[in-house]
Order: C-alpha cells, then sequence, then structure tokens
C-alpha cells in the first residue's frame, strides 16, 4: 500500500505535517455543516428563497455527504488514499468557490451537493491515516485530537459565519476554504505518503444506487412533507414507497451479494452498532440544535448576527475542555461512565432551553450552551475509542465511512424533523392562540392591554406581533423538548456496551 518515503524530513516530521494537513481537511469539512447556519436569513433574503427552500441549503450538503461516506472505504481500496484525498480536498475546494458565486437557491442547493459529494471522504480518510500513522500506544491520543477537530467546526462555525457575514457577506462563508483547501492540497502532495490502490476492484453499483435513492427520496420526503400535508399528498406518498422499496432492495442485495459495498462483517460487533446508534443521536443533537437556536437568537431574541454566532460558539468552550480531559480519563476511568455524564449534561441543556424566551439572560444561554457542548465532549472520545477498537484493520476504512455516515443522517435527518415540527407547531399554536383574543377574555379588559385594542388598526398589528411571537417561542419549546425525549431514550444503550480493556489498550 505504500511507496516509498522522500527522503526531505524525518518520519516524525512527515507524521507531525500530514496531521495538521489531514485536520485542516477535517475542519474544513465539518465547519461548513454549521457555519452556514446565522447566515441563513441574509442567503434567504438575497437568493429570494422561502425558509423551507433556504434549510436545504444544510440538509442538500449533509445528504450528499451521507450518501458519498458510503463508499468511500472501495473508493479508497481502489484508488489509495493519497488520490483519493487529493480528488476530495480539489473537488471541495472549487465547489466552495462556486457556492459563493450562486445566484439562485437552485445553484446554491447544486453546488451545496457538490460540496457534499466531495467533502463526504475527508473526516472518514483523515480518521483512517491518523490510525494508521499513529502506533497502537499513541492511538488515544490521536483520537482526542482528531475528535477535536470533528468538534472545532461546529464550534468554530457560527462565530465565523456571523463575524464574515457582518463584516464582509455570506458569500466570503465559502471563499473562506480556498486559501485552506490549497494549502492542504499542496502539503498533502508533499509530505504524505504514495498509497496504490486495487484497480482490479469491482464496485457494487446496484447496491449503491439502491442506498443513494432510499437516503435521497427519504430526506425529500421529510423536507417537503409540511409543505404538502405529509401523506394526503401523493408526493410524499410516492416518496415514501421509494425509499422504502429501495431500502429493502439494498439489504437484501447486501446479504446475497459476495461483495457488497459495505461490508456486513463491521456489523457483526455489538460495540460499534451500539456506536452507531449513538452517534445518530450526537449528530441530531450538533447540528439540529444549531438550526434551532440560531433562528431563535435572531428571530425571536432580537440578537445581532455577530452576537448570536458568539453566543453559539461558546458551546465550543466546553466541548474544547471536556475532549482534552477525557482522552486521560479513558485509561482511568470506565467509557460508559463517560458516555452516562455526556448525555446526562446534554439532557440538562436541552431541559433549561425550553424555557428559552426573550427575556432570558445572554448569561443563561452562554452556560446552557457550555454544558452541551461539554455533553458532546465527554460522548464523542469514548464513542470512537469503544466503538473503533475491535474493528479489524482491514475494515477500518470503511467502519470509519460508517461512522461517518451515520453522524450526517442523524445531521440531516434532524434538521428535516425539528424545522418541519417548528413551522407545524408555530401554525398550530397560533390558531389556539388567536382562539382566546375574544372580548370576553379578561386580561384584554386590563388597562395594561389597552394598545392590543382589535378594533384599531395598531393594536391589530400589535396583537398579530405578539401572537406569532408567543407561538413561535412555544413551537421552539417543543423543539428542545422533543430532542430532548430523544437524548433520554439514548441513555440505556449503555448498558448494551460491552468494555474489553485490552482491546482499548491495543486501540490507544
Amino acid at each position: 500500500m505504500t511507496a516509498q518515503r522522500a527522503p526531505m524530513a524525518s518520519p516524525s516530521l512527515r507524521r507531525l505535517m500530514v496531521t495538521f494537513l489531514v485536520m485542516m481537511a477535517v475542519i474544513m469539512q465539518v465547519l461548513d455543516i454549521t457555519i452556514a447556519n446565522v447566515s441563513l436569513p441574509y442567503m434567504q433574503a438575497s437568493l429570494s428563497a422561502t425558509l423551507d427552500q433556504v434549510s436545504w441549503v444544510l440538509t442538500s450538503y449533509v445528504v450528499a455527504s451521507a450518501v458519498m461516506t458510503a463508499p468511500v472505504g472501495w473508493l479508497a481500496n481502489r484508488f489509495g488514499i493519497k488520490l483519493l484525498l487529493l480528488i476530495c480536498v480539489t473537488g471541495f475546494t472549487l465547489a466552495s468557490m462556486l457556492c459563493g458565486i450562486a445566484q439562485n437557491i437552485e445553484e446554491m442547493v447544486l453546488f451545496r451537493v457538490l460540496q457534499g459529494m466531495f467533502g463526504a471522504a475527508l473526516v472518514p480518510l483523515a480518521q483512517s491515516v491518523m490510525l494508521g500513522i499513529y502506533p497502537p500506544e499513541r492511538r488515544g491520543w490521536a483520537m482526542s485530537l482528531f475528535g477535536m477537530g470533528v468538534m472545532i467546526g461546529p464550534i468554530m462555525g457560527p462565530m465565523l459565519g456571523g463575524w464574515l457575514t457582518e463584516y464582509y457577506s455570506w458569500r466570503w462563508i465559502f471563499y473562506i476554504n480556498l486559501p485552506f483547501g490549497i494549502v492542504t492540497l499542496i502539503g498533502l502532495v508533499v509530505f504524505m505518503d504514495d498509497t496504490e490502490g486495487n484497480r482490479t476492484l469491482s464496485f457494487d453499483w446496484l447496491g449503491f444506487a439502491a442506498f443513494g435513492i432510499a437516503i435521497g427520496a427519504f430526506q425529500l420526503m421529510l423536507d417537503r412533507g409540511e409543505q404538502l400535508g405529509w401523506f394526503d399528498s401523493g408526493e410524499i406518498v410516492l416518496l415514501a414507497i421509494v425509499s422504502a422499496t429501495a431500502l429493502y432492495f439494498f439489504f437484501a442485495h447486501s446479504l446475497t451479494t459476495a461483495r457488497p459495498f459495505i461490508p456486513i462483517e463491521i456489523f457483526r460487533d455489538r460495540n460499534f452498532i451500539v456506536g452507531l446508534t449513538f452517534m445518530f443521536v450526537t449528530g441530531i443533537l450538533l447540528v439540529a440544535s444549531m438550526a434551532l437556536m440560531a433562528p431563535l437568537l435572531q428571530g425571536v431574541m432580537g440578537y445581532p448576527i455577530l452576537d448570536a454566532g458568539m453566543m453559539l460558539g461558546t458551546r465550543g468552550l466546553g466541548m474544547a475542555v471536556t475532549m482534552l480531559v477525557a482522552g486521560p480519563l479513558m485509561s482511568r476511568v470506565d467509557g460508559r461512565i463517560l458516555l452516562f455524564a455526556g448525555l446526562t449534561c446534554c439532557t440538562v441543556s436541552l431541559y433549561c432551553s425550553i424555557d428559552f424566551t426573550p427575556d432570558t439572560t445572554m448569561r443563561t444561554i452562554v452556560w446552557v450552551s457550555i454544558l452541551q457542548g461539554a455533553g458532546l465532549g465527554f460522548m464523542f472520545v469514548p464513542l470512537n475509542t469503544i466503538s473503533l477498537a475491535t474493528i479489524p484493520p482491514a475494515l477500518r476504512t470503511e467502519g470509519t465511512a460508517m461512522w461517518t455516515l451515520i453522524r450526517n443522517l442523524g445531521s440531516s435527518i434532524g434538521v428535516s424533523i425539528v424545522i418541519a415540527n417548528l413551522t407545524n407547531k408555530t401554525i398550530m399554536m397560533r390558531a389556539h392562540l388567536a382562539e382566546s383574543v375574544t372580548p370576553f377574555n379578561q386580561a384584554m379588559a386590563d388597562p395594561a392591554a389597552a394598545m392590543l385594542d382589535p378594533s384599531t388598526d395598531t393594536g391589530r398589528a400589535l396583537l398579530e406581533n405578539l401572537i406569532t411571537q408567543q407561538a413561535t417561542i412555544i413551537a421552539y419549546a417543543n423543539d428542545f423538548k422533543l430532542m430532548m425525549v430523544v437524548t433520554l431514550l439514548a441513555f440505556p444503550l449503555i448498558l448494551l456496551i460491552r468494555t474489553r480493556p485490552s482491546d482499548f489498550l491495543q486501540s490507544r
């Protein structure tokens, strides 16, 4: 697999540089999951899009990443890890430039799909490279470093996106990838060892097509369901049938073909399966919560985009601290304890988020954000160590690809569900609150409510704004409660994890 090293640098220097470069690629990819969140209202206005349409700026990227993550293992074996990395970094950088020059929502979604397709391999390949270049006794540290890279993107995204949008333009949230992409590309050419692929490997195109259709149809169903009335619409019913049929065909084909593009062997490890379930929940918490908080802070609480980005970014303080601590703790504390602590922090943070209103202080928002970040940090490191420790080296790339795939699916499905639920609950609660605005309501007779007199134009306008605001606040609270319930349902899974110290020692 590995060709001769270039004599220009010592092995330790080469390893350090490769670590820096692959981590830069990881940060670029995960940064683009959240960097657009705080800028969505500006994109919506600039691209003349609706709220549902502009949400595809997030979900199209994540769905494309999810679909193209699955064949990463085959692509790496077929073409070699280095060549695949170079192609993906180049394509991701060019697609970022195209996103920056998009003139309408259709172009933006198309270019985000391209960006997601090329970026899909960056995280699993980087993780595989990190596991390969470090000896077993240092892999725990390497995974902590990798985890920080995966989490630092969502941390930096809101702050960097808010700053660039405020002082330059939302288009710069994509242009910012260009210099880093070019540096990463040149650095990988110089420092990374050449890897050879097996050009005789065949690809399971039938399984891949079925998988892609299943995921794409399901995501489209989630995104359009709210607009079309869900299963009252023939289109939604058709999409559900297509998704279910394609998924059935994918599983049936994978279990009967000799070489499925997702090896069945990686699903025989119980820890890996439980870890995938946890990572699905982590994907929901990582991205869906940000998709809610950005419009809540700007649209309901009235914070400027820069302040909103800074408050969302404080989640990274908790992540940074706990991820630095979690790595060393894994050698002293049962990983299940860290998972329990992480889930507890996330649950408490979501419970506190239910009560967010325009009167909530900035201090409260910040500490709740930090608490959620701490929970995610405590979850990520033990999940990496426990779930991937027993995967055979030959299946390591496939395992890390599936790891990223499930996280992306959790993110895309989570965003679609919370946005659809937010829209639906806002409409329902607005209608419910409006029913209470009658002459017989004692609150309307209060002198303090004189300005809300529905018999005047000003009163009707103020009353309309007040009802809409209250309905929106209740809808956001409902979404946070929904995510809290999902997090609570993950607690029993901790009991299914097997801890085998010898395996973890080998993985570090």
